[in-house]
């Protein structure tokens, strides 16, 4: 039997954002889900964001995703009601979400690999619904949601199981070694936030490159980065050169996912150096293996394993990470379409756009 907690005071229906196709996504009234599975939980929406992949979903350039789902997968919230078969989450907790939905107990979750889950992988906003609504049912949610610290926010933890998550992973996948050149590909919220991981995981001198001189100088404030490049008026390969004797950099960190940043982010390694990919791309990438013969590079890539919101949510709570910089943008879900077009021409100088409710 499910626990009922909380359904009595819930609406039968509620405003979401759908996906229907190619460049069509619409806020409509959805019903509020429901428990499905024992290990199902319900959580009120508290924050939401969106998100480039929510972008990708929309241009058709992830072919998984379905039409009809409510789109968004970076959230925190209240537990409103549990599945009999979860454990450790009750009605009233406040959690932050994973982007990913997995079982913990499957061949790849035991070794980490959560994002090739038998049973998950990114499912929130892709293949099931998300939360860009007003409730959002979270299967495994044992795995999927963690208990946000009495002194952590939403807005301090919204941001933990996905671009947090993805940046923290990308830095730590490039095996910084304490002191290292580590270059850093693009300065949207994943690359701030690889930026922010490299500099905790020991890099000595972290290089940011885009060419938005707003973000640049955003990390520059917040000290997430030690040098910056602004390729609209500097050749960032000479640059991470005169840094590093004309070797390169130690570990390149690819978060832009531009027409030429893929080969930008090969460029720029040293020799033996590892190249850290967690951009996701909509066209295929060239592998120029003659060109890069001799370089001896590793490269890491794929979707974020995010089996580490626990530790993040501590190091928040410490004050050794923070994403409150991210925040640039607020409103009700009421206005999120006018949010889907600021944050896709980064009107206004936004970064991530919030949506926010009661809490």
């Amino acid at each position: 039997m499910e626990q009922k907690q909380g359904r009595q005071n819930r609406p039968q229906t509620m405003k979401a954002v759908v996906f229907h196709g190619i460049n069509d996504i619409r806020m409509e009234e959805r019903p509020v889900p429901v428990i499905q599975e024992p290990k199902d939980a319900i959580v009120r929406v508290v924050r939401s964001t969106i998100c480039t992949s929510d972008l990708h979903i929309r241009n058709g350039a992830v072919p998984r995703a379905a039409p009809g789902i409510i789109l968004g997968h970076e959230f925190a919230g209240e537990v409103v009601e549990t599945g009999s078969g979860v454990t450790k989450l009750k009605a009233g907790m406040r959690v932050a979400a994973n982007c990913e939905t997995f079982c913990g107990t499957c061949y790849y979750c035991k070794r980490g690999f959560v994002n090739n889950c038998e049973h998950g992988g990114w499912e929130l906003g892709c293949r099931i619904d998300g939360c860009q609504a007003e409730y959002v049912r979270v299967p495994y949610a044992d795995m999927g949601l963690t208990p946000i610290p009495d002194t952590v926010s939403y807005e301090e933890a919204l941001f933990t199981g996905d671009i947090l998550s993805s940046g923290f992973w990308g830095a730590d996948i490039a095996e910084i070694q304490k002191g290292d050149c580590v270059a850093v590909i693009g300065a949207g919220p994943v690359g701030l936030c690889a930026a922010e991981s490299a500099k905790y995981l020991g890099a000595g001198t972290v290089v940011l490159i885009d060419r938005d001189a707003y973000r640049l100088n955003l990390a520059m404030q917040n000290g997430l980065a030690d040098v910056t490049v602004n390729t609209g008026e500097q050749d960032a390969a000479d640059e991470v050169r005169k840094l590093t004797e004309g070797r390169g950099a130690d570990a390149v960190i690819e978060a832009a996912g531009g027409k030429d940043t893929f080969e930008l982010a090969w460029k720029l390694a040293r020799p033996n150096a590892v190249v850290s990919v967690v951009a996701m791309y909509e066209e295929n990438q060239i592998l120029p293996l003659p060109s890069m013969y001799g370089k001896n590079l590793t490269f890491k890539t794929g979707g974020v394993d995010a089996n580490r919101c626990p530790e993040l949510l501590s190091l928040i709570e410490k004050g050794d990470l923070r994403t409150d910089f991210l925040i640039t943008h607020r409103s009700s879900l009421e206005e999120i379409m006018e949010g889907y077009r600021v944050f896709e021409a980064k009107d206004d100088n936004c970064i991530k756009w919030v949506v926010t409710a009661g809490e």
